[in-house]
């Protein structure tokens, strides 16, 4: 057996690639922090995030960026297919330090280039049903 991945077949625009949903807890907002070194306390103490006029501690948003991102790179089986990735962050991602987030991904084949070998994928990102990225669209090859 090879642990090489093949590259997906050209999808056909209105294919839903990937779905996901992943749970955001306070200890994974700290885990990023360390690894980030974005230790910015809107991210871990509530009673600054309410000093700024937050509703709560907030998910960073380079991790949900990457949490998006991931079920992509998962269907495309290889990171460095992927030659573009850009958001609109339209509201934060608020996390209960009971209950945690739940981040739900939808990822639609939004535009396909034939002669590039390309496709774009559009992603949906919500939280509490509504919209946390906008316009978040990932460019992937298949040459």
């Amino acid at each position: 057996m090879s642990d090489v991945q093949q590259t997906p077949t050209m999808p056909v625009v209105g294919d839903v690639v990937a779905e996901r949903t992943v749970h955001l807890t306070r200890d994974a907002l700290a885990r990023y922090a360390g690894a980030s070194g974005d230790f910015n306390p809107i991210h871990y103490r509530d009673d600054v995030a309410a000093s700024v006029g937050l509703p709560g501690v907030l998910a960073h948003g380079m991790l949900t960026m990457g949490i998006a991102a991931q079920p992509v790179v998962d269907w495309i089986g290889d990171p460095g297919r992927v030659l573009e990735y850009q958001v609109r962050f339209t509201r934060p991602v608020v996390v209960d330090p009971e209950t945690g987030a739940d981040l739900q991904i939808v990822a639609k084949v939004g535009k396909v280039d034939e002669e590039a070998r390309s496709a774009r994928v559009d992603l949906t990102v919500t939280y509490a049903e509504q919209t946390v990225l906008g316009k978040a669209q990932i460019v992937v090859s298949f040459a």
